[in-house]
């Protein structure tokens, strides 16, 4: 399966908004490697938020690596030729918002990357799918905290 998420997409938990859901609509992506996708609704209670737009995007893509890396040659007698490549993906949320009244709209990047030496995919996924899980399952949980510590700068 690739990324193509189901939509409306369940937001977490955060103080602010209530039930949060948000339409996604598949988007041309600005590369070949990537797929992208912009809010076109919203649901719950978000009070003030906006659905994208030219001048304030709302929107998610990931990329993945543009060639994909196999794991390097191998030799019993002197161990890897090379160091093993890497495939980095990224992932990100664009978002306009107005910095003060009156303002321009100005783009928050929310960025993620994931870097997965190759062959980890075939020899061992699951500890793999383990990682992305709990970094999932942390945001997730946890997005009224890390709101909070964008607004504040504590940690």
């Amino acid at each position: 399966m690739s990324f193509t998420p189901s939509t409306p997409v369940t937001g977490a938990a955060v103080t602010g908004l209530t039930s949060p859901t948000y339409t996604l609509t598949a988007d041309t992506a600005p590369a070949v490697n990537a797929k992208q996708y912009y809010v076109s609704a919203l649901g719950g209670t978000q009070t003030g938020v906006t659905t994208h737009s030219v001048s304030s995007p709302f929107v998610v893509a990931m990329w993945r690596p543009l060639v994909l890396q196999g794991v390097a040659f191998f030799s019993s007698l002197i161990g890897f030729k090379a160091k093993n490549p890497v495939n980095r993906y990224k992932y990100v949320v664009l978002k306009g918002a107005t910095p003060a009244a009156g303002a321009t709209p100005q783009n928050i990047v929310m960025s993620m990357s994931i870097e997965v030496p190759a062959g980890v995919e075939n020899y061992d996924a699951v500890n793999m799918k383990a990682a992305f899980s709990l970094l999932a399952g942390v945001v997730f949980a946890n997005g009224t905290g890390m709101t909070d510590v964008l607004s504040t700068g504590t940690l």
